[in-house]
C-alpha cells in the first residue's frame, strides 16, 4: 500500500501545481488591471483548469488516506 500513498502524493502535487498556476494567472491579470471583459475571459479559461486541479488534489488525498488505512 506504500505505492498508493506515494502515487496519491504525486497526484496531489500535480493538482496543487494546477491550483498555483490558476492563482498566478488571475493574480497577473488583476495586477495588469485589464478591463472587465478581458478579466471575464481570463476567468473563463482558468475555471475548468481550477476545477480539474481541485479534483486531482482531492483524489490524491483520498488515495493517501486509503493507502494509510489499508496498511
Amino acid at each position: 500500500m506504500e505505492i498508493l500513498v506515494w502515487a496519491g502524493a504525486a497526484v496531489s502535487l500535480v493538482g496543487l501545481g494546477g491550483l498555483i498556476w490558476c492563482i498566478t494567472r488571475v493574480w497577473r491579470a488583476r495586477r495588469a488591471k485589464v478591463g472587465e471583459e478581458a478579466m471575464r475571459k481570463v476567468l473563463q479559461k482558468v475555471l475548468p483548469v481550477n476545477t480539474g486541479a481541485l479534483f486531482l488534489s482531492v483524489i490524491g488525498l483520498i488515495m493517501v488516506v486509503l493507502g494509510i488505512l489499508l496498511r
